[in-house]
């Protein structure tokens, strides 16, 4: 059974795995990134990990999902917020360069999208969307197996999607972005502004959950804008399945309050089948969808 190697790669931890084309993953390490101090040192821990997960065993190739913006043609990790310095690195060359093995980079959302259509919750199905809603928000696209990039490899990027015109401004989104709205950053940011909570979007929920009118308010609102963000995917791609991952979804009242408010966004002939599923992965899907990179093809 053939073998490659996945790299999950995050501002916070790397993560590598040596899979198998039937998506077992037979070996692992997790480090921490460590962006601040530099690629290079971090060239030098990631293919320490590459050789021992790979140990004996042959490996076809290497996948790599990687926070955006990124330039999958040629490789480059361009300018991601959560990796500062990381300028234009030409991350696949490098690697490959160290390990004589060619380097396939990609988004992570389009590689956990891949892992979850291949052996997750959107396993058979024709389309696939998967959603991550986290520290940010972006997608991955996955029609009649193919993974979905578009012309210059930045289909997916919803985060920077408008869906309150005139809305503020976070960082280098556009003003009204749904990250900037929906996501787990701007949950706990509100938590702070309207409750003086400092645990991020989890103390948010905790607070909800005790019966804090204020803090549900945040949660609706923000479920609300993503909702719309949600409609649009829909009634733009009519897809098979919708998957959701990332810290947010992982609150069991998330889901069902998404699909409550997605349903009235909708045609009505389409309100009678949304399917919309909790990622089936876990935190596996990003390196086992990686190491799909290599084989699976990509259409623009």
């Amino acid at each position: 059974m053939k073998k490659t190697i996945g790299i999950d790669l995050g501002g916070t931890s790397v993560r590598v795995a040596l899979v198998n084309e039937g998506g077992e993953v037979l070996a692992h390490e997790k480090a921490a990134t460590e962006p601040e101090l530099g690629f290079e040192f971090f060239l030098n821990k990631v293919c320490g990990m590459i050789e021992r997960v790979q140990g004996d065993e042959h490996a076809e190739g290497i996948g790599l999902g990687a926070p955006g913006p990124l330039d999958p043609f040629n490789g480059l990790i361009l300018d991601p917020p959560n990796l500062p310095g990381w300028r234009n690195v030409p991350i696949a060359q490098r690697i490959s360069g160290r390990t004589g093995k060619k380097v396939t980079l990609d988004n992570d959302a389009n590689a956990a999208a891949l892992a979850e259509s291949r052996f997750g919750a959107g396993r058979n199905e024709d389309s696939v969307i998967y959603i991550t809603v986290s520290t940010g928000i972006g997608a991955g696209i996955v029609l009649n197996g193919l993974l979905f990039i578009g012309a210059q490899g930045n289909a997916g990027e919803i985060g920077n999607m408008i869906v309150q015109p005139g809305g503020d401004q976070h960082g280098t989104l556009n003003p009204g972005a749904l990250e900037a709205l929906a996501s787990g950053t701007a949950i706990g940011r509100l938590g702070a502004e309207r409750l003086g909570l400092t645990g991020g979007a989890k103390d948010v929920f905790e607070r909800a959950s005790d019966g804090d009118d204020v803090a549900q308010a945040i949660i609706d609102e923000a479920i609300g804008y993503l909702a719309i963000g949600v409609a649009n995917l829909m009634n733009s791609f009519n897809p098979a399945v919708l998957v959701f991952g990332g810290g947010v979804m992982e609150q069991a009242s998330v889901l069902p309050l998404l699909k409550e408010k997605v349903t009235p966004l909708l045609y009505p002939s389409m309100r009678f089948y949304i399917n919309m599923k909790k990622a089936g992965l876990g935190t596996d899907a990003g390196v086992i969808g990686a190491a799909l990179l290599p084989v699976v093809k990509r259409i623009k």
